[in-house]
């Protein structure tokens, strides 16, 4: 392509763009649907047929995007994406059953787990990953797996060794997504603190996986650090919210000083993440500023809220 022919298509597509068609990052954005996932569903299952430029770039339009919202509700009954096509087209108003696809998929997890194999772990994850936004992966795959894995886990022999290496593989994974998503996002950042005594504790991650995966930048302090020292990371790092992670009890110090503290001099919203949220409800509810997440879905509704509230695309 010569740069005459180079500039007409670069015209082109600025022109639809003025016209209302969407690039894949900006559907990404309202959808929560990465673009990864966005290319899988049109190449593997044509569950989407975007606008070609010459240049071969996808554009969309609000009818693909009213599509893309349609295909979320059947997966987040449970309908394995497979399926979802023919729905589409047969419109059928009743409910559909969990199709076999995520137990089949927690199976395989939960071996891979037993066997301590990391590359199937991986293979498994990253094949769902592909197919599936975070929040579907989150409440169909990983929230029911670690439920499972928490009973398994009560007193069994062995027990130590399969919790410490998944919680491993976990950390890792998300950690790695969340590194890779702060690099292809701008705007705001977030904050969050670890306020328990495990640096992998699974749902500190996969509130920080969550949040990334629908388009926030977050940075994340895996090991606990005293509320009264945060002050000098909120300085320097200037973040737009600080989340608190804590899935145990919090002791009379940070309740009734610290929190209350800290809500009233950073300036920020908070929002404390975990079962802390639920054990101490009665306590924190009415500290100004401060609202409580029990679980990562809690959280990122709080957050999406925070960005309706400023006024944030």
């Amino acid at each position: 392509m010569n740069e005459l022919q180079s500039a007409a298509s670069s015209n082109q597509y600025l022109q639809e763009l003025a016209e209302g068609w969407l690039p894949i990052r900006e559907v990404a954005r309202q959808t929560g649907v990465n673009a990864v996932t966005l290319r899988a569903w049109e190449r593997r299952y044509g569950l989407i047929k975007p606008q070609r430029t010459a240049k071969g770039h996808r554009l969309y339009d609000q009818s693909h995007v009213k599509r893309i919202n349609h295909i979320l509700t059947w997966l987040n009954r449970g309908v394995a994406v497979g399926q979802v096509s023919q729905l589409l087209e047969n419109r059928e108003p009743e409910m559909v059953t969990e199709d076999n696809v995520w137990s089949e998929q927690r199976l395989q997890l939960q071996q891979a787990m037993l066997q301590l194999n990391e590359a199937q772990l991986d293979a498994v994850f990253n094949r769902m990953l592909a197919l599936y936004p975070a929040t579907t992966l989150l409440e169909r795959l990983l929230m029911p797996l670690l439920e499972t894995f928490a009973q398994h886990w009560q007193g069994q022999f062995g027990s130590h060794i399969e919790q410490v290496f998944f919680h491993s593989w976990l950390h890792s994974k998300l950690r790695s997504r969340i590194y890779h998503n702060n690099r292809q996002q701008h705007g705001q950042r977030l904050l969050m603190v670890n306020l328990c005594t495990q640096p992998m504790d699974p749902g500190l991650w996969l509130s920080a996986w969550l949040a990334s995966s629908n388009q926030m930048l977050i940075d994340v302090f895996e090991w606990p650090v005293p509320l009264n020292e945060l002050g000098l990371a909120l300085d320097s790092m200037q973040p737009a919210a600080l989340l608190l992670y804590a899935s145990q009890s919090l002791d009379s110090s940070c309740l009734q000083r610290d929190l209350p503290r800290l809500a009233s001099t950073s300036g920020l919203p908070l929002v404390l993440i975990g079962p802390a949220a639920s054990i101490h409800a009665a306590e924190l509810g009415d500290i100004p500023g401060l609202s409580l997440a029990v679980t990562p879905l809690d959280a990122l509704t709080q957050l999406q809220g925070l960005q309706a509230r400023d006024g944030q695309p």
